[in-house]
C-alpha cells in the first residue's frame, strides 16, 4: 500500500487562501465549494455514514453525548448538526423547559434534519437556525453546551470559529468538538489510507453518484489539524481545562474544552 497521507499544516497558504481538500482556493471561495459537495449528498448523507463506518458513528455520538453534561432545562447548540442525530438525543435529555438550535450553514442539510426529525415527532424544544459558525447570530453567554460533529474541518477560518463559539457559551460551559483526526498507529494509518482514498469515493459514485465529493471528504480530513494541534488552537481561543479523546484508534477524536 502506498501511505499518501498529509501531515497536519505541512503546506504554508498566503493570507486570502485556504485549504478546499488537497487544492488551494481563495478564500472566499471555500464555503461555496463546500456548500455544493453537502447539497449533492445530503439526502443520502445518513446512509453514507452508516456505511462508511460500519455504524460506528452512532458509539461516537453516544460517547459525545455522555461527555457533554447535558441536563434537564439546558440550551444546548447542535453546530453544523446536519441531519440532527445529536439534535435527536439532547431534545430528549433537555426536556421541554429546555432547548436545543440545530444550526447548519447548509440549508439542503438543515431541510433533511428538519423533516427527519419532525418525521420521528421531536417537535417543540427544537429550533432551526442556518448559521455560518464563523459568526454565530446568538447572544453572548447564551448555550450551556456546544457540539460540532464532522463539520469543523469545513469551516474556512477555525480559530474565528473557536472563538465565536467561545463567545455564545456561557460561563462553566463547555464545548465538544467530535471530528476526524489522525490514526495513532502506523499500520491503521496505511489501511486508513487506503480505505479513504480508493475505496470512500467509490462508494461515494455507487450510492450517491458522487465519487468527487467523499474524494474531497478523504483529503478534507488529512488537511485537518491533528489532536495536539487542535488542542492549542482551543487554547488560544480561551478554551480551559481541554483534553482530548482517541475514538477508534485516534480515526476521530473527541475534544472538549470549558469557558470559565
Amino acid at each position: 500500500m502506498t501511505d499518501i497521507s498529509v501531515d497536519s499544516g505541512a503546506a504554508v497558504q498566503a493570507e486570502d487562501t485556504t485549504h478546499f481538500g488537497f487544492q488551494t482556493v481563495a478564500k472566499e471561495q471555500k464555503a461555496e465549494k463546500v456548500a455544493d459537495v453537502f447539497h449533492s449528498v445530503a439526502s443520502k448523507y445518513d446512509l453514507m455514514n452508516d456505511l462508511m463506518s460500519g455504524g460506528i458513528h452512532r458509539i461516537w455520538k453516544r460517547f459525545t453525548i455522555d461527555c457533554s453534561g447535558a441536563r434537564p432545562g439546558q440550551r444546548i447548540l447542535d453546530l453544523g448538526g446536519g441531519t440532527g442525530d445529536l439534535t435527536a438525543k439532547f431534545s430528549r435529555i433537555v426536556g421541554d423547559k429546555g432547548q436545543v438550535i440545530l444550526a447548519d450553514i447548509n440549508n439542503s442539510m438543515l431541510n433533511v434534519g428538519r423533516d427527519k426529525l419532525r418525521d420521528s415527532g421531536i417537535v417543540g424544544n427544537v429550533h432551526y437556525v442556518q448559521a455560518n459558525a464563523e459568526e454565530l447570530p446568538f447572544p453572548d453567554d447564551y448555550f450551556d453546551c456546544i457540539t460540532i460533529s464532522f463539520c469543523l474541518r469545513n469551516v474556512t477560518d477555525k480559530e474565528k470559529a473557536l472563538r465565536s463559539m467561545y463567545r455564545v457559551l456561557k460561563p462553566g460551559g463547555r464545548l465538544l468538538v467530535l471530528e476526524f483526526s489522525k490514526p495513532k498507529f502506523k499500520a491503521l494509518s496505511k489501511i486508513y489510507d487506503a480505505y479513504s482514498f480508493h475505496l470512500l469515493p467509490k462508494m461515494g459514485k455507487l450510492i450517491t453518484r458522487d465519487a468527487e465529493s467523499y474524494r474531497y471528504l478523504a483529503e478534507s480530513i488529512r488537511m485537518h489539524p491533528d489532536q495536539d494541534t487542535l488542542q492549542g488552537m482551543m487554547d488560544e481561543a480561551g478554551y480551559e481545562n481541554t483534553r482530548y479523546y482517541n475514538l477508534t484508534g485516534g480515526i476521530v477524536a473527541l475534544h472538549r474544552g470549558y469557558k470559565f
